[in-house]
């Protein structure tokens, strides 16, 4: 596995060619805040710039899928193809709920060696190239195979808690509450893979409007895997963070993916006062 450390700027991200190639994975709630006494609806979704299919509950597809509310873990259950994927009864409490979900690997195949490299630039990973062509492996009809996983900050009643380390493979932790009374408008996160901090990795802030208006920017993690993001009240939020890694052999069998990817992302929302 590998890391590519480039400077640690902070910037403004053109929505371009390269990041049509990027279909995000997350969880997002019907509502980010609800009264105790209402149930907790929520969808996975599958797409691009807060905008993506809902993806309907499928067993098969999930390798763990929980709701956490203060030290009660909940399994996320129902009927195959359920629509919304995610129904929770009321939970009869206030505090902060936090949904988790890890997607069972899928495998992916690049046909053309331009579309790798435009994904790997997007994510941030210009070593891909170099390590791809030193181990011999074809330059088109290759695979790659992937996971994602997701959480999402639900405000339930005051909202009041904290997230936690939940030891996905690789997942945001938020280190501030954003339905937090005295929250300050910075949301510090920690970027965690393999249960360790991932220092100097680019995260992508995908920031949605009342209007639905979406824009994104694009920070990185200090060398502790720990990264400040200013959020504004009355916006929608997704974090998301890739790893792109050569398979641990340099002699593949044919048709077996060359490479793998996990995908972190993290939704939750900033109310307005």
């Amino acid at each position: 596995m590998f890391f590519t450390r480039l400077s640690t700027l902070t910037c403004a991200a053109i929505v371009c060619a390269p990041m049509a190639l990027a279909h995000e994975f997350w969880i997002e709630p019907l509502e980010f805040q609800v009264k105790n006494n209402q149930p907790v609806v929520a969808d996975l979704r599958n797409g691009q710039l807060f905008d993506g299919t809902r993806l309907p509950f499928m067993a098969s597809s999930n390798t763990y899928f929980e709701a956490v509310f203060g030290d009660t873990h909940i399994p996320v259950t129902g009927r195959m193809g359920d629509r919304p994927a995610i129904t929770l009864p009321p939970l009869g409490a206030d505090g902060l709920l936090i949904l988790a979900h890890e997607a069972a690997a899928s495998d992916l195949t690049y046909k053309e060696w331009a579309k790798f490299l435009k994904f790997a630039t997007h994510k941030d990973f210009s070593d891909a190239a170099d390590i791809h062509t030193a181990r011999g492996w074809p330059m088109e009809n290759f695979k790659e195979t992937y996971t994602r996983h997701s959480k999402a900050l639900i405000a339930v009643g005051n909202g009041e808690g904290a997230d936690h380390d939940l030891g996905l493979w690789t997942e945001f932790v938020a280190r501030d509450n954003p339905y937090a009374a005295d929250f300050d408008g910075t949301l510090d996160v920690s970027l965690l893979f393999d249960s360790k901090p991932r220092g100097d990795a680019q995260i992508e802030v995908y920031a949605r409007d009342a209007q639905g208006v979406v824009t994104v920017t694009i920070t990185r993690t200090d060398v502790q895997g720990n990264a400040a993001i200013p959020v504004q009240a009355g916006f929608d939020y997704m974090l998301d963070a890739v790893v792109l890694s050569p398979a641990s052999d340099a002699e593949i069998p044919e048709g077996m993916p060359v490479w793998e990817t996990y995908w972190a992302s993290l939704t939750f929302a900033v109310p307005l006062r």
